[in-house]
């Protein structure tokens, strides 16, 4: 019988969401013999350390394997990975928390901080859209922070090339309570009957339409309350209808998994993995993390971000770097973080492609900048342009 035969798998329902199929799923052990680059496997979290991975993929074919691990371990192993010491100069952290710091202190003062989706007003202190405010800001930091071989390393693995990074700082203070357990965005985002509206095969899409990840920027030991997990959990699909019924509540809230991270140790995981901020047990820890969204091409991110901007603020910074020798890779990793990677949507009589079948995207422009060595005002005037051949 095909799944069109009984429809039986074409649209999920909540009344159908079996704790017992889920418990099964999640009741699994990470082999850790299936995943030969990582270190261990801990409480069921896949632990690497980035050090040992930048050794590894010396070579396409090195590289390849490893992003292949690591789509392994997203998609079909626990659902979540812990990078260790992914950022291994601390005052690259460190000064982007003063940047991020900043940003907070003024939304305070000018009265919009904002809150939490999954959490009470006032646990947290959170910066939305932090990504282009940062660039904008605090270019030659965001140049060091963005430009980090393991962010670009799991998102390529996951999304392919051409994603698109956007970020949000969350603060959780001493008491801050967590979170309650969610999928996220894009069908996480949508209520009961709204999500219950798309097929199955949009079930098994949305996940693969974003990557998540957070970098710790303190460290967080388990009382500071690091993020809680439930390995394997992104592997059942009707999840994003299941995970606001009780009984799942439940079942997450006495069985979850919690890892302490250092500063500089960064967590990637599939969207669809159950997961929420743990609760703030400490007495003077301020547990900041960046929140990263990483979206594929093809998909629609969260958040508006000023891309122009962002590469008209970063661009002297890659030009100076350049100069002094940065590697190309390096500059580039750059670029990807800054500016839109994708030609599309565009009015293709104003835009038309060149040399193929598709326009020139902002990413391919700034990077042209960077090796021509435009002026800023050259880049300015292309950018501006570029957007106004995109127009209907």
């Amino acid at each position: 019988m095909s799944l069109t035969d009984s429809g039986s798998r074409i649209w999920l329902s909540e009344d159908r969401c079996d704790l017992d199929a889920f418990r099964s799923l999640v009741g699994q052990s990470t082999d850790p013999g299936e995943y030969p680059s990582a270190d261990r496997v801990e409480r069921n979290v896949l632990v690497y350390d980035s050090d040992r991975l930048r050794d590894l993929p010396g070579t396409l074919e090195g590289r390849r394997t490893v992003q292949g691990e690591l789509v392994r371990a997203l998609l079909d192993g626990p659902g979540v990975v812990v990078l260790k010491r992914a950022y291994t100069d601390p005052a690259v952290v460190d000064r982007a928390s003063e940047a991020f710091t900043a940003l907070i202190e003024d939304e305070r003062a000018a009265g919009t901080a904002r809150g939490d989706h999954f959490a009470k007003p006032g646990a947290n202190d959170r910066v939305w859209s932090a990504l282009d405010k940062m660039a904008v800001r605090a270019p030659e930091v965001f140049a060091d922070y963005y430009g980090n071989d393991m962010l670009a390393l799991v998102s390529e693995a996951w999304l392919g090339p051409a994603y698109q990074v956007t970020s949000q700082v969350n603060v959780v203070n001493p008491g801050g309570t967590a979170q309650s357990a969610h999928r996220d965005y894009h069908l996480g985002f949508l209520g009961q009957e709204r999500a219950a509206a798309y097929p199955a095969h949009v079930h098994r899409l949305s996940p693969v339409l974003t990557l998540q990840g957070a970098v710790a920027h303190c460290d967080m030991p388990v009382e500071s309350g690091p993020t809680l997990f439930l390995p394997h959990s992104q592997k059942y699909e009707p999840g994003y209808l299941a995970w606001r019924l009780p009984e799942f509540i439940a079942y997450f809230d006495a069985h979850h998994v919690q890892l302490p991270l250092e500063k500089g140790d960064a967590v990637f995981f599939n969207p669809a993995l159950f997961h929420a901020a743990g609760h703030n047990r400490s007495v003077d820890i301020r547990r900041m993390a960046n929140l990263l969204q990483v979206s594929s091409a093809f998909g629609r991110a969260m958040e508006t971000v000023n891309r122009e901007a962002m590469a008209n603020a970063v661009f002297p910074v890659l030009l100076r770097r350049r100069g002094e020798g940065a590697a190309e890779d390096w500059l580039r990793r750059v670029v990807a973080a800054t500016a839109e990677g994708y030609p599309f949507p565009t009015n293709l009589d104003l835009d038309p492609p060149v040399d193929g079948l598709a326009p020139p995207s902002q990413a391919d422009t700034l990077w042209q900048a960077v090796a021509e060595e435009w002026t800023p005002e050259r880049l300015r005037d292309e950018l501006r342009a570029g957007a106004k051949r995109r127009e209907s």
